[in-house]
């Protein structure tokens, strides 16, 4: 049987998604692999900080799934504004959504709304075309809320110097904001202890590697109770975590121009302001573990002297026009892989219409979530053909996309196109003052322009 199947978003999920579908024996299939973005990779290319080239390693695999001769890249599409999804339904036997999550869940306490969400100064930092060009980078005690990698990353990147990170591939305007940062003192909080944090070891011992910081940890907030030290025995990685926080605890202050505090068992509960609306704190309430692997607040308030403060709660998908959207789980309600037409138990399924990545099961999980998140998908789609449960596009000619493309003057990338950028970016890096592998292009239209060929104007 011969299936062609468009997958929307060539984030990790789209392109695990199009390599499983590809690698079936039984079906010859032809995937079309579409992105809003110029460029693919999606979250790798721009959610990754740029010290962390051992995570970026990561589009090596991408890219060999993506050099497949049945696999055909449309980038510098956005669906519901170029082409609509019913449209896809016409041209494909199915229709994958794997377009993920880069927006920041909402910090819901009182000046909350004053706080920014960490999605947008990673989008910053990371070159994302869709993202602020500048930063204010004036705040010397800064406020990171979430103990997870995010966090890690951006408390990381704020106590860093724009030198340091000039190595690496971040575009001019990053580092003219980063070599103006002003910031001294990170200090990161976490509701619960350190046994409920969500690091990777790898990451938190990577913390303090420059020579300009030093991590630090209060010794009161190294504290377990019998459920905290049964989750540390079961899982290494938390006993890892554990033991480099203990590390931390002991450690004395030193000369390191720049401090992380990383405090556990602090709930914040009000962004503080002046008269001007300008931050001037986070206040937090002490809690303390209830026996059972909760937390109860103690009625004692911290004020800490901010003048910035960061969310890192979570990020959140968007609605993709013409699907069906949670707007309480931020997902497409699915049943593990087809796409329902409500979010009510036993609703009927949406023709054609899959979903994987983050946009299916919420913004948790490491990449081996997303393989296997897709491979419960793909499967469906195989057993729904082999069931005759894909109805025939009404068009079926493998270029027929393109023509409505160009009917439209859409100026589609390619993954031809791709080559093209990422030659521009690597001869950028070459030319720096200190070579680098790349440096990226930030600004959407030149990435089109360079992905398309299209001459230069001096």
């Amino acid at each position: 049987m011969s299936l062609r199947v468009a997958v929307v978003g060539a984030g990790p999920a789209g392109i695990y998604a199009s390599d499983l579908l590809l690698r079936n024996d039984e079906h010859d299939i032809h995937v079309d692999l579409f992105e809003q973005m110029p460029a693919p990779f999606g979250l790798i290319r721009y959610g990754v900080a740029p010290d962390h080239p051992r995570i970026k390693g990561i589009v090596k695999s991408l890219h060999k799934v993506l050099d497949k001769p049945h696999l055909r890249l449309l980038g510098n599409i956005t669906i519901g504004r170029d082409i609509t999804i019913d449209e896809l339904r016409d041209y494909y036997d199915a229709v994958v959504i794997s377009t993920g999550a880069v927006r920041d869940r909402e910090l819901r306490i009182p000046g909350g709304e004053k706080s920014i969400g960490a999605g947008e100064f990673v989008g910053f930092y990371d070159g994302n075309p869709r993202f602020e060009r500048g930063w204010n980078l004036d705040a010397r005690e800064v406020a990171v809320i979430g103990v997870g990698n995010v966090a890690l990353d951006i408390s990381r990147i704020l106590a860093k110097t724009g030198d340091e990170l000039l190595v690496t591939e971040i575009p001019d305007n990053v580092y003219e904001s980063l070599k103006n940062n002003k910031a001294e003192t990170v200090h990161m909080f976490g509701r619960r202890g350190p046994a409920q944090a969500k690091f990777t070891p790898k990451e938190l011992r990577e913390m303090d590697l420059s020579d300009t910081i030093q991590v630090l940890v209060d010794p009161e907030d190294i504290d377990y109770d019998a459920t905290s030290e049964e989750v540390r025995r079961a899982d290494k990685s938390v006993d890892l975590n554990c033991q480099v926080l203990e590390q931390y605890a002991m450690r004395e202050p030193d000369d390191a121009p720049h401090k992380i505090y990383i405090h556990f068992f602090e709930e914040p509960v009000e962004v503080l302001t002046d008269d001007s609306g300008a931050i001037t704190g986070l206040r937090t309430e002490r809690q303390e573990l209830d026996g059972n692997g909760g937390i109860t607040g103690t009625g004692k308030f911290t004020d800490w002297p901010v003048q910035q403060v960061y969310h890192a709660v979570g990020y959140r998908s968007e609605p993709v026009d013409g699907v069906p959207f949670d707007v309480e789980r931020n997902v497409i309600p699915n049943d593990g892989g087809h796409v329902l037409e409500t979010i009510e138990d036993g609703a009927g399924f949406e023709d054609k219409l899959y979903v994987t990545g983050w946009i299916k099961r919420g913004p948790i999980g490491l990449i081996g979530n997303t393989k296997s998140d897709a491979k419960e998908t793909t499967d469906m789609l195989i057993a729904d053909a082999d069931a005759g449960k894909l109805a025939t596009p009404s068009h079926t000619g493998p270029d027929e996309i393109l023509e409505l493309l160009d009917e439209r003057n859409i100026p589609y990338t390619t993954w031809d196109g791709w080559y093209r950028l990422d030659e521009a970016e690597r001869k950028l890096g070459e030319q720096s003052a200190l070579p680098r592998e790349r440096k990226k292009i930030v600004e959407w239209e030149e990435m089109v322009e360079h992905a398309r060929n299209v001459p230069q104007v001096p």
